[in-house]
């Protein structure tokens, strides 16, 4: 069951936000009523707009695995193939490692959220366009790698800001939700860009996807608000780094770290894992939207259990487990559309299920609302530490993964083995903390 510490740590929290819907006189101006949280047409118009950008923005880079087995067999690319994984583990991995600094500026900086955002959007898009005209590997490393995850990490922490002033006793279901809505892309997005790269190519594509973000997110804007004023803020952005002594915190960090290594491998190799066994490229893609549907459905899932009365590291070590069963033998034993079809969708509920769960783990290190922010910021950080080391090690276990002989199509056993044994050592992190805890409390 949840702690008592956790749960008071919730009650803090929507003590301190709704004590501010209260008439008060900042610096002796008229008296200010805010909004409601956790409801209210305000509330929902503004997770609702960030639920479209997170969709499309995160939506984009999360389907790399079609452009990866797209780009690895176009003729000019065949002398720099190692790199390609390069430019999604850049896309993705920016927006994690990143983490950190854009949020610091966020919360250093509560008057420049706008500025922000209209700095960050037409990076991203910048990134695609420019894309469009990369002619290497390295260009498309640059542009649809670096440009669009520096774009990307640049608009998402005032996002991530405003939802947390607008959400809190529903903070889990709210950041599940958020979450879980590039699942929701992913579902059809792959689709269309498998399509439009073999009847266009790359070229066009990425023009057509730029085109497309602005269209549907540029009416937006402005529904991106605030719920405190800039004053409120501030006072907010003040964070205790007590945390940082608690040892629960570098528990779970270390737990999301081993996670990362592992993780975002059958993200990024499953159309190629599927191609390699003699399933067509439509079919691949359908595998990345099978993981995406799955994805929508664990994020909410755990998101809003996360919210209840169960304890975090439990249902972390679910999906540890699940993940890492169904990767060992569902994924490593695969040969037919079927059994792959299946591991995406377990692997989806329960991997993605894992990361929706961050939010929960600050509450649960400390209950001074103030740090939540700075929790989910460093915990990023970790799972991207991981993820920019995809594309070096996958380029060594492809190269010695034939001593496995048939298991994982042959390439592909290192990859499956260390997928598995990333989630093993994250469940075992928690599990033995726990255990130790029990071991004292005995004494």
């Amino acid at each position: 069951m949840r702690s008592l510490e956790e749960a008071h740590g919730s009650q803090i929290e929507l003590q301190e936000l709704q004590a501010r819907t209260q008439d008060r006189d900042h610096e002796g101006g008229p008296p200010q009523e805010l909004k409601p949280v956790d409801g209210g047409r305000d509330a929902w118009t503004m997770l609702i707009a960030s639920l479209v950008f997170e969709a499309l923005f995160w939506g984009f880079p999360m389907c790399f695995g079609v452009f990866q087995n797209y780009y690895s067999n176009l003729p000019e690319f065949s002398n720099d193939k190692a790199n390609i994984a390069l430019i999604g583990t850049l896309a993705q991995g920016i927006p994690y490692v990143g983490a950190p600094f854009s949020a610091l500026v966020t919360k250093r900086f509560p008057k420049y959220h706008r500025l922000q955002l209209y700095i960050g959007w037409p990076m991203s898009i910048l990134g695609l366009l420019t894309a469009s005209f990369a002619t290497s590997v390295n260009g498309l490393i640059g542009t649809q790698g670096v440009l669009y995850g520096v774009g990307f990490v640049t608009l998402t922490y005032p996002i991530i800001s405003m939802i947390n002033e607008w959400w809190v006793a529903r903070k889990g279901m709210a950041f599940g939700l958020i979450s879980a809505s590039s699942g929701v892309t992913g579902a059809f997005l792959p689709f269309v860009i498998e399509s439009l790269l073999h009847k266009y190519g790359y070229q066009i594509t990425l023009r057509a996807c730029a085109v497309a973000m602005v269209i549907l997110t540029a009416p937006l804007m402005p529904l991106l608000r605030a719920r405190l004023p800039a004053s409120e803020r501030a006072a907010l952005a003040r964070a205790d780094w007590a945390f940082l002594k608690r040892p629960l915190f570098w528990v779970y960090g270390m737990a999301i770290l081993f996670y990362g290594l592992g993780f975002f491998y059958p993200v990024v190799f499953l159309p190629s894992y599927a191609a390699s066994i003699g399933i067509t490229s439509i079919n691949g893609a359908m595998l990345v939207a099978v993981m995406s549907v799955a994805q929508v459905l664990g994020q909410f899932a755990f998101g809003y259990l996360s919210d209840k009365n169960l304890s975090v590291s439990f249902l972390a070590i679910i999906c540890c487990v699940a993940a890492s069963v169904a990767s060992l033998t569902l994924w490593g034993l695969a040969n037919s559309i079927v059994l792959l079809a299946l591991f995406s969708l377990i692997y989806g509920f329960f991997g993605y299920g894992f990361s929706t769960m961050r939010v929960a783990m600050g509450r649960a290190v400390s209950d001074d609302p103030s740090t939540i922010f700075s929790t989910y910021a460093i915990y990023i950080f970790f799972q991207g530490i991981g993820i920019l080391t995809v594309s070096p090690i996958s380029a060594v276990l492809n190269s010695t993964s034939s001593q496995l002989g048939s298991y994982a199509a042959g390439q592909y056993g290192g990859i499956v083995v260390l997928t598995s044994s990333s989630w093993v050592l994250s469940g075992t992190i928690i599990v033995m903390w726990h255990s130790y805890q029990r071991l004292l409390k005995l004494d």
